[in-house]
């Protein structure tokens, strides 16, 4: 094959932008990795600048980046009516409020970009390689330093005048909970309640070192089965699936499951009712979820141009 029947390949770009770190990948029409790398978040211009150089500089090898998945720390406009659509509007992360993220990959790169919320990206993930794979209707939830959920229905993302933010839904206080809350805004919302953040504060130990007899998990386990009756409630889901730093303690399943039983009491779907194991899961694709939904949005949007 000529270098320039190599270069007429279209490339697919993902990017994970976290709090932390930007996770950038590079991939065929297959979906195989060509090139990854990590990008430590600073300040937006020496950030997204190094973003922006790692595609010009890995993509010529393979062939010609087409379109550009993102998906991002929030808050974000995703209202495609608005001026400022694209943009990560007020953030706690110092110098990133209004940030025009769609609009300096597009003049930089000069190829089509798609943005989601990290959550949501993630549920994406789920949807086209992971354990929502041929489901139309779940929630995919993330329980790390916050809570998020993305939420399919009928097999598309639900998407108001901006995302859900279910993480900041009230929840009743458990019995042995004498913890305020750890969100800046509620004193009794889920994230304030049972996000990692909230974990470690309450106990002064990262989630980590508690050990699973901890009385942590039981506390736990009581407010995300009180999330999984709101979610099972209201959105009636085929499954809730799990993902983030928190959920990666396998023993917090069965007593998640154990609660919502008993706080459903038989109100709901025979479904839910006779096997909870297949309803509350954990992600297949665990750490992977959020760049598998990026690079899916890529090529979502490049199919959407060609096509139309």
């Amino acid at each position: 094959m000529s270098q320039s029947q190599n270069n007429a390949q279209p490339l697919f770009g993902g990017v994970e932008a976290g709090g932390t770190r930007f996770i950038c990948v590079l991939a065929d029409s297959r979906g195989f990795i060509k090139a990854r790398t990590e990008i430590p978040t600073s300040s937006p211009d020496t950030t997204l600048a190094a973003v922006r150089d790692f595609f010009l500089q890995s993509a010529p090898a393979f062939g010609q980046l087409a379109a550009l998945g993102v998906v991002s720390f929030g808050p974000l406009d995703l209202d495609r009516r608005s001026p400022t659509y694209g943009y990560i509007t007020k953030t706690s992360r110092p110098a990133w409020s209004q940030i025009d993220l769609i609009g300096y990959f597009k003049r930089s790169l000069n190829i089509l970009v798609e943005l989601e919320t990290e959550v949501n990206g993630s549920a994406v993930g789920e949807f086209t390689e992971g354990a929502g794979l041929d489901c139309e209707n779940f929630v995919y939830v993330t329980v790390g330093t916050g809570i998020g959920a993305g939420i399919f229905a009928g097999g598309k993302l639900m998407q108001g005048i901006s995302h859900p933010e279910v993480g900041h839904m009230m929840v009743p206080q458990a019995m042995d909970d004498h913890f305020d809350s750890c969100c800046p805004f509620h004193t009794h919302c889920l994230e304030g309640l049972a996000s990692g953040t909230a974990i470690h504060k309450r106990w002064q130990t990262h989630p980590k070192h508690l050990p699973p007899d901890h009385l942590a998990w039981d506390i736990e386990a009581y407010y995300l089965a009180v999330m999984c009756v709101n979610l099972t409630w209201m959105y009636a889901p085929e499954k809730i699936i799990f993902g983030g730093g928190v959920m990666s303690r396998d023993f917090l399943y069965p007593k998640i499951r154990a609660n919502l039983k008993h706080m459903l009491n038989g109100y709901a779907h025979d479904v839910v009712l006779k096997d909870m194991n297949s309803y509350i899961i954990p992600t297949v694709l665990g750490g992977n979820a959020g760049i598998t939904g990026a690079l899916s949005l890529a090529r979502r949007a490049y199919l959407e141009a060609r096509n139309s």
